[in-house]
């Protein structure tokens, strides 16, 4: 009796985490992306996580290790450029007017019961004058943090910005 309620405790805690409802991403928009035709992207570092397991069996202990590592830049700039953005590995005085700088900034970590979201913004800056063009904030969750949570988060920002 006490294996079945544990089981069903477990299956319960699973089936809550799968259906965490993550934030609406925020949006704030000064200006049309779509008005310029570069971006700049500052590079930033990996993000590194892993998972591990522990397999005990008649001829004795056994171990299994993910690591993955995501760059935050390199997914924001590959989303961009299917878009159609042109990537400038500089800024370039002469291309200024058409330009857009993109930070990127992890913004937050939520407790969602079983795990975590976290929660990225990006901002889209007009080289030219200094100006915020647009921005948008984002969560995230998944099985690692370091990987799937952030290109989560970054694709759901992304998107929910060329929608509006």
């Amino acid at each position: 009796m006490k294996i079945i309620k544990f089981f069903t405790i477990a299956l319960m805690g699973i089936l809550m985490n799968s259906c965490v409802v993550l934030k609406e991403p925020t949006i704030v928009k000064n200006d049309k992306i779509e008005s310029y035709k570069y971006v700049f992207i500052p590079p930033t570092n990996n993000s590194n996580s892993g998972t591990g397991k522990l397999f005990v069996g008649d001829h004795g202990a056994y171990s299994s290790i993910r690591n993955k590592s995501t760059n935050p830049s390199d997914v924001i700039r590959g989303i961009l450029i299917k878009e159609g953005f042109i990537s400038l590995p500089e800024l370039k005085p002469e291309l200024m007017d058409q330009t857009l700088i993109v930070n990127y900034g992890e913004s937050g970590k939520r407790d969602t019961g079983l795990g975590y979201a976290i929660e990225i913004t990006i901002q889209f800056i007009s080289a030219k004058s200094d100006t915020l063009v647009s921005s948008c904030t984002a969560e995230g969750q998944s099985e690692t943090e370091g990987d799937d949570d952030i290109r989560q988060a970054i694709t759901r920002c992304l998107s929910a910005l060329s929608a509006k």
